[in-house]
Formats: C-alpha cells, sequence, structure tokens
C-alpha cells in the first residue's frame, strides 16, 4: 500500500509539474507557439523574381543559393524559389492561396504593383472589404496570389 501511495503520489507531482511546463500548457505567457518565419514563393525564372519583387517590396534582397533570394521583413522572410536553378529536378508551381503582406503605405505598394503589372481584375483596387481590411490583391508574373493590407485595419478574428 506504502509503495502504491509513493507511486501515486510521484505521478501527482510529476503532472503538476508537466502542467507548469510550456510543453503542455495551452495558455499564458509561457505558451510555446510556433511562428512562421520564411514563406517560399515558387518561381520560375530566379534572376526575373528577384528583380520583381526587389521594385515590389522595395527591398534588395540577397541571394542565398543559386536559386533562392530572400527578402526580409521584419520576422518573416519572403523568399523565391527557383527549384531548377538551385539544382532539384521538378518545377515551381505557384501557391494556391493569398500569401497576406501588412504594409504602413498601402499606396506605396499599390502604385508599384500598378507599375509592375498583376493586380486583379475583381479585387486590384484599394478597398475596405466586409471582414474591415483595407487591401489589394495580385498576381506575381509566375501565378503566386498576393494581397497587399493596410497593417492599421488587419483582421485577425481576435478583434471581435
Amino acid at each position: 500500500m506504502h509503495r502504491k501511495l509513493v507511486s501515486n503520489s510521484m505521478l501527482v507531482l510529476t503532472l503538476i509539474a508537466l502542467a507548469g511546463s510550456s510543453a503542455i500548457q495551452r495558455e499564458g505567457p509561457t505558451m510555446d507557439v510556433p511562428r512562421i518565419y520564411r514563406i517560399i514563393l515558387p518561381v520560375s525564372n530566379i534572376e526575373r523574381a528577384a528583380n520583381f519583387y526587389a521594385e515590389l517590396l522595395g527591398l534588395d534582397g540577397e541571394r542565398v543559393s543559386p536559386g533562392r533570394h530572400y527578402f526580409h521583413g521584419g520576422e518573416m522572410i519572403l523568399a523565391v524559389l527557383d527549384p531548377r536553378a538551385d539544382g532539384n529536378d521538378w518545377d515551381a508551381h505557384p501557391n494556391q492561396d493569398y500569401i497576406y503582406l501588412a504594409v504602413k503605405n498601402l499606396e506605396t505598394f499599390h502604385e508599384r504593383a500598378t507599375r509592375l503589372g498583376g493586380l486583379s481584375e475583381k479585387m486590384g483596387a484599394i478597398e475596405k472589404r466586409p471582414w474591415g481590411e483595407v487591401s489589394f490583391y495580385m498576381k506575381d508574373p509566375f501565378g503566386n496570389p498576393l494581397c497587399f493590407v493596410d497593417e492599421t485595419t488587419l483582421f485577425t478574428s481576435r478583434n471581435r
């Protein structure tokens, strides 16, 4: 009986210790939540992609391999990847869904996008969307869909 009690006590103490750890804690300041740090946009021509995104984003970025060019935006890296130029034996296929980019000066990005081409026919104008964001939509020359959003209007579902 004493041995069973000690085992149960150890189990309870272990569970209490684990409950306070970030490994199983679901809420609070010690929560370990994964964060996105790199988004990859597949492209079929690394030079064209690097030039397009440098102009669109207003950043030079940096070539990190023959087929990868990184653009640093705060804590996130927007990467363009030409798999063939990087030595892979597969072709790039555009992402199917939008990548949303929050910006301070939406008009500046809209002007660049207008100059570069690719604005959406239906949602390419800067407008307030039904969910409250002010944004515009476009596709890059490789078919990757992008949305630029005024950072003061971001809808995260926590705004309700």
